[in-house]
């Protein structure tokens, strides 16, 4: 038995949309905007909430917000802390320019940024002596190039569930969410801004209507 079909389904790296994110041995795309996670403890969560992400003083690749889109490398900070004192956020990434550190002693490990880049990205088993767990590493020197949009893992369901409302208070405060209103397509469920509303057109095959930002399409069977 033969069985037809017409649609598309787009697998994306992130750069676009949420959709399929890339793995960690793939180098995140210039201008690209990834899901990644960030360790943190419950009380600087709290502030990092309230307040946003600041950089770090010192690390590894020096000054930055420190984010990685592997949970286990994420899951370890703070290091040497109690993993009843560990929150692992999921962010939102807006990488910019990229540069690729895979070795001890790499003329750009700390510079990187004064070369133009406003990301470091040390691939996972890449040999450096200073990343043991062999685990993908990021650094954002621009802490505003990364929010907080969920609570990948919290030490217990109450300190989950506070946390969670606290995003969703401070995402529906004044001046948040980039100022204009937005409303959501009703075709492909992305936000769009009010009084820009998504191209739409009828798919040639079962002519129903599809918005061109859909990330995939199935034609209903025909009898």
């Amino acid at each position: 038995m033969s069985v037809q079909f017409s649609g598309w389904e787009v697998v994306d790296d992130g750069a676009s949309f949420p959709g399929v994110e890339l793995g960690a041995s793939q180098k995140p795309q210039n201008r690209g905007v990834y899901t990644m996670y960030h360790g943190t403890s419950v009380a600087s969560a709290r502030l990092i909430i309230a307040n946003g992400f600041k950089q770090s003083s010192s690390g590894m690749l020096g000054k930055g917000v420190y984010v990685s889109r592997d949970k286990k490398k994420a899951a370890h900070y703070p290091l040497k802390s109690n993993p009843s004192d560990r929150v692992v956020f999921q962010v939102c990434v807006r990488v910019g320019r990229v540069k690729r550190i895979d070795k001890d002693n790499h003329p750009m490990q700390i510079t990187w940024h004064t070369n133009g880049y406003n990301t470091a990205w040390v691939p996972p088993n890449c040999g450096m002596r200073s990343v043991p767990s062999g685990l993908e590493e990021d650094c954002v020197f621009d802490p505003k190039r990364v929010k907080v949009i969920g609570i990948a893992k919290a030490p217990n369901a109450t300190i989950q569930t506070e946390l969670q409302q606290l995003i969703a208070k401070r995402s529906k405060a004044p001046g948040r969410g980039g100022g204009d209103a937005v409303d959501v397509c009703s075709l492909c469920k992305r936000k769009t801004q009010q009084g820009s509303a998504h191209v739409t057109q009828q798919c040639w095959s079962c002519g129903q209507n599809i918005c061109i930002l859909m990330s995939k399409h199935f034609c209903p069977a025909k009898p």
